[in-house]
């Protein structure tokens, strides 16, 4: 899934978005897979994203554009939500739209999670990296996943032929329509 970090703006509004509880809701560029954001007033704009593929697949990008993170750079951060923690979680560097910052992945269970969590600590060992209150995160990940299983629907609409009645003809026209019926 691409999450929007190469195409659109990461602000621009399309069609396909929506706000929901602070954050906006969007289909992936590829259509693949649906992603929620949030930006964040501070020094350097921080931007967070989720992103979840229909297959259950999710990513976590933060991005800001202070940060000096190479893009491929590889690095263990720790990770700690209201719940729970991921210490030593790897991570890659990305650049997005003047920003730098990281993806990674995490469990099938994550996005629920993030869903149930009031806030996201981000350090690299010692040192915080960031801090981002998830306020309606229940929300926009309930949206997100709604996003996903629409954008499964029309894959799966998509790949179903066209039924026709058995009577009909696949081509009415041709000089034998009788002997070309659809079997």
């Amino acid at each position: 899934m691409t999450l929007g970090l190469v195409g659109p703006s990461l602000h621009a509004r399309e069609p396909s978005t929506r706000d929901v509880a602070g954050w906006t809701v969007a289909v992936g560029k590829d259509g693949e897979g649906c992603f929620i954001t949030r930006s964040y007033d501070r020094i350097g704009g921080t931007t967070l994203l989720l992103g979840l593929d229909p297959d259950g697949a999710n990513r976590l990008s933060v991005l800001n554009a202070h940060w000096s993170i190479k893009p491929k750079a590889q690095l263990k951060l720790d990770f700690r939500l209201s719940g729970g923690s991921y210490p030593k979680h790897f991570a890659v560097g990305i650049a997005s739209e003047g920003k730098q910052g990281f993806v990674t992945s995490f469990e099938p269970q994550f996005p629920t999670y993030f869903a149930t969590s009031r806030l996201l600590e981000i350090t690299r060992g010692e040192v915080p990296v960031e801090r981002l209150d998830l306020a309606g995160s229940g929300a926009a990940v309930t949206a997100l996943r709604r996003c996903v299983a629409e954008q499964r629907a029309q894959a799966k609409r998509a790949d179903k032929p066209d039924v026709r009645a058995d009577d009909i003809p696949v081509d009415p026209f041709a000089t034998s329509a009788k002997a070309k019926r659809k079997k």
